[in-house]
């Protein structure tokens, strides 16, 4: 199995569902997950190709969902690592709304192919009472084979939120985390702010 065409595809299918977790709405780890595709589902039914055809309505549609269920903070944070601690309180809140919506312009279009019959959520093995814990699934993909999607969540006084999504092994904070460390390195975590402000994808070599 190509891993490069594996992990495409289902970022395109499931890592998009980023957008799965709910908060305070499910008392469980595991019911924010199953709860979200319920709700996922029903906001995209019938508004497929409506979406497809208007990138401005299929932000909205995310945003609803993501924006109050995201630990937006907490993941930037995870991503920046040291450059976080070096940041000024202005650069950080740039940053966030920068990433966030960074962030939703990658993997719009993964939402689109959301199936939900193809994702089961398997039995929960974590421990409820740690302050981060771990939901895991599997993704049927269109060669019948699965791929393991694991959901990083962490537990805040509205409830669990989604902060990280890890798919065959591959981190979702941690690929960022390099790709915009290298970055930063090579110019400056400003520059960095400025291009994903201004919707500009990643800087490639030569």
């Amino acid at each position: 199995m190509n891993p490069k065409k594996t992990i495409g595809q289902v970022a395109a299918a499931t890592l998009a569902t980023i957008v799965l977790a709910t908060g305070a709405q499910a008392s469980a780890p595991n019911a924010v997950i199953e709860e979200s595709i319920a709700l996922l589902t029903e906001k995209l039914d019938g508004r497929k190709e409506e979406l497809a055809a208007d990138r401005e309505a299929l932000y909205a549609l995310i945003d609803e969902i993501l924006l109050p269920r995201f630990d937006r903070r907490f993941a930037a944070q995870v991503v920046l690592a040291k450059h976080w601690r070096n940041a000024s309180e202005e650069q950080r809140q740039r940053f966030i709304e920068a990433f966030y919506r960074d962030m939703l312009r990658r993997y719009a279009d993964g939402i689109l192919e959301f199936d939900p019959d193809r994702i089961t959520v398997l039995p929960y093995r974590g421990d409820e009472s740690r302050p981060r814990t771990k939901v895991r699934t599997t993704v049927l993909l269109n060669d019948g084979s699965k791929a393991a999607v694991d959901y990083e969540l962490v537990k805040r006084d509205s409830g669990w939120l989604l902060f990280n999504v890890v798919i065959e092994g591959v981190s979702y904070v941690r690929n960022y985390r390099t790709e915009l460390d290298a970055e930063i390195r090579a110019s400056s975590l400003d520059a960095v702010i400025e291009r994903l402000e201004s919707g500009e994808g990643a800087p490639t070599d030569g």
